[in-house]
């Protein structure tokens, strides 16, 4: 006599979490922590001609808030993957919040370079802290075949800060002053502090994670080392490298310049322009998280298919015969440049089912670092060609391209490998779950 177990595709597997209002509205205080985050991360973007003129710097110096941003950011992804698999999302989120409040207020109040390049890495600190926490926060409340879309959703949330920082903040700046626009927004965070203190939760009731027990340097060049091996690990990384970056670095930072500067258009129309590729964004986001929930094989081709988007329209920008693009190619440009945020998003989608429970942290942080080094790249390099060509927009953007190509070959290189990794565990899964003996 045997039992028939539910095969994953069958629904919720035991011991998943359930789902539900209870589920969405914790999950959504998450959500609200790393939406105010992504705010403040993003408000230079629209503040970066004020920047220069309130510190009196050049193109090379204003790239530096981002990259020193970013390289916090970065370089933090790893040990925040290890701190949330550790201490739960709770904690690390509470500590995030703290981080990229003090470093927005700082920068509000910085009166020399020296002391806003600290408040930025402040803030990019406690930003570091937030996405992988969020993550790691829907795979405990949400059951796995939820997991594209509540990634996407995430994503979703920080488009919406992004919208804020261009539509709300921009208008600020320039209606009460820098000083007044940045510390006013920092009581954002101190609100979803208190928000995060009275009702997050780690996971729902019944389904704590089994204790993972700590053994030093040990344990923690294991996880990274067991993460890394996993071929799906580096697809997702790379995936997040190749498509994200673009549209990072046009909302981060140059985007505004280039659309002001090279483009020839006023604030007000490269501010509409800006929230284009955001509320574009926010479209493919859903449609993205649709499609991958119910087709993992479109995740490839999905992802490809932005990049050679993304590359097919800059490149017409850039070579455009006239001084300047027509609106009709930098509106279609814009609306391209928002699939970049979604398309990244599959790269989580790679990982999460290439690693078990206790390393999606690790796991998520080592994808996660992907996009945030091209960007931080791509920033320093358009800077120092911006100086170098004496402001040649048309040569300082092509180092997009050659990051995309860097990121092709891996993502070609390793795609099989990590395919086949996967099809293999999903067959295990199967023989697992089917005719166990009573």
């Amino acid at each position: 006599m045997s039992d028939t177990k539910a095969s994953p595709a069958a629904g919720s597997l035991p011991g998943e979490p359930p789902g539900g209002r209870r589920a969405l509205a914790v999950w959504g205080v998450g959500v609200a922590v790393y939406f105010v985050a992504v705010i403040f991360r993003t408000s230079l973007g629209v503040a970066g001609l004020d920047a220069v003129d309130r510190f009196g710097v050049n193109a090379s110096a204003l790239s530096t808030f981002s990259i020193l941003q970013l390289l916090v950011y970065a370089g933090m992804q790893i040990p925040v993957g290890l701190l949330v698999d550790r201490l739960g999302t709770k904690k690390v989120l509470g500590l995030g919040a703290l981080l990229f409040t003090a470093g927005q207020l700082g920068f509000a109040l910085s009166p020399t370079y020296g002391t806003a390049l600290a408040s930025r890495a402040l803030l990019g600190c406690g930003d570091a802290l937030t996405f992988i926490s969020v993550l790691r926060l829907g795979t405990r409340w949400f059951p796995a075949r939820r997991g594209p879309l509540v990634g996407q959703f995430a994503g979703l949330a920080g488009m919406a800060g992004n919208l804020v920082s261009t539509l709300v903040i921009a208008r600020l700046l320039h209606g009460v002053g820098w000083t007044a626009a940045f510390a006013g927004s920092a009581l954002a965070g101190a609100v979803v502090f208190v928000l995060l203190v009275l009702f997050l939760k780690d996971h729902p009731e019944g389904h704590e994670p089994q204790p993972v027990p700590h053994q030093g340097a040990a344990y923690v060049r294991r996880q990274i080392a067991a993460s890394w091996r996993e071929p799906g690990t580096r697809l997702g990384m790379w995936v997040h490298f190749t498509t994200q970056f673009p549209a990072m670095v046009f909302l981060l930072l140059w985007g505004m310049p280039f659309l002001v500067e090279a483009q020839g258009l006023s604030r007000a129309t490269a501010g509409e322009l800006l929230t284009l590729v955001v509320l574009s964004n926010m479209a493919v986001g859903l449609v993205y998280g649709q499609i991958v929930a119910r087709h993992h094989g479109a995740r490839l081709p999905l992802a490809l298919g932005t990049v050679a988007a993304t590359a097919l329209l800059w490149a017409a920008t850039l070579a455009h015969p006239a001084d300047t693009a027509p609106m009709w190619l930098l509106i279609v440009l814009c609306t391209v440049l928002g699939a970049c945020g979604p398309a990244s998003m599959i790269g989580f989608d790679f990982a999460r089912p290439a690693n078990p429970p206790e390393r999606q942290g690790t796991a998520s942080g080592i994808t996660n670092m992907g996009g945030f080094i091209a960007s931080m790249t791509t920033l320093f390099a358009i800077g120092v060609l911006l100086d170098a060509t004496g402001g040649d927009y048309t040569v300082a953007f092509s180092a997009v391209f050659l990051l995309q190509a860097l990121g092709v070959v891996q993502i070609l290189r390793l795609r099989g490998r990590a395919v086949r990794r996967e099809r293999e565990r999903l067959v295990a899964g199967r023989v697992e779950t089917v005719h166990v003996p009573a």
